[in-house]
């Protein structure tokens, strides 16, 4: 048997093809540039396949280039038509609008009240300046003083409401002249009617909620020496308000036991009545008629004076 024989060997190919040093050039060049885009693709799928810190997959930019249905494209950029079920709706600017403070926007342009902003301005300067607490001043003399007392720590509460500059050490010191007093309190000790309380340029009041229920309308307080001025002013003297205390209270009593005559009067007449008619009906002897006959053998009596009836069944 023949032993195999080892083939001869092959030529190189640059041999054969007896390329030139630019194309040798050329040829590595391709070469590299095929090897950093095959490098680039793997970098891609590798960074999309690889979960971020939320373990989800990383946003890409899709190119316009690509097939996918999100790909932007000149249909993508055109506007979606409204749907006419919405009915008509208005633009509107905001930034040349003006506030009224009535509720409404006003377009830049048009017709404003300016009599009516004014008049708004004006109050909201006024609340501003009624709610801002009171500046305290480096110099002593400066400063609002007790009225009683005459240090600085006064109650801005009874300032701003009341106009009463009066430390709390002092209200309670002197509970006869800066406690305060209830609507009700006012108009049954003093006699001051609902006009004379609501009226703030004559007697100030605090608003406080109602302590017996949340529903219940807010009690209006008052101080009690600003309530007794105003008293001693309208009925001349503290001497003349006990009197016509006592006058009115003489005169409900009048009624009250006026009324309870009249009922008890009316109680015995009604009880009166009853009994003379109730004796009345003893003393009364009826007179029949004769028999009237019906439905057959039936009959009846009817009393000419009262109008009883006795049915009965002749046998």
């Amino acid at each position: 048997m023949d032993r195999p024989v080892t083939p001869p060997p092959r030529q190189s190919t640059s041999a054969a093809l007896q390329l030139t040093p630019e194309q040798v050039k050329q040829v590595e060049i391709n070469r590299l540039k095929a090897k950093a885009k095959q490098r680039q693709r793997e970098e891609e799928i590798s960074a999309s396949s690889t979960p971020n810190s939320n373990n989800k997959r990383p946003i890409g930019v899709v190119p316009a280039t690509s097939n996918s249905p999100t790909a932007p494209g000149p249909s993508k950029s055109k506007p979606l038509n409204r749907d006419s079920r919405l009915g008509k709706y208005f633009d509107y600017d905001l930034s040349k609008m003006v506030n009224s403070k009535g509720g409404f926007l006003i377009e830049d342009g048009k017709e404003v009240d300016e009599d009516m902003l004014r008049k708004e301005k004006e109050r909201e300067r006024q609340r501003i300046k009624k709610n801002m607490e009171p500046p305290v001043y480096l110099d002593p003399a400066l400063n609002p003083k007790c009225r009683e007392c005459q240090s600085m720590s006064i109650d801005h509460e009874y300032r701003k409401t009341f106009g009463c500059l009066v430390c709390k050490a002092c209200q309670n010191d002197k509970p006869e002249k800066y406690s305060l007093l209830t609507k009700t309190e006012c108009k049954q000790d003093y006699l001051l009617t609902d006009p004379e309380l609501r009226d703030e340029e004559v007697l100030p009041h605090m608003l406080k909620a109602n302590p017996h229920k949340s529903t219940f309308a807010n009690m209006m307080l008052y101080v009690r020496y600003q309530v007794e001025e105003f008293a001693w002013k309208k009925w001349g003297s503290p001497e003349a308000l006990d009197a016509e205390y006592e006058r009115r209270t003489a005169d409900k009593s009048k009624k009250k036991n006026r009324k309870f005559e009249e009922g008890l009067r009316d109680l015995r007449r009604r009880t009166k009545e009853s009994v003379w008619q109730r004796k009345k009906d003893e003393e009364h002897k009826h007179i029949f008629g004769p028999v009237r006959a019906s439905r057959g053998a039936s009959g009846q009596q009817v009393c000419h004076e009262c109008g009883f009836t006795i049915d009965f069944e002749e046998l």
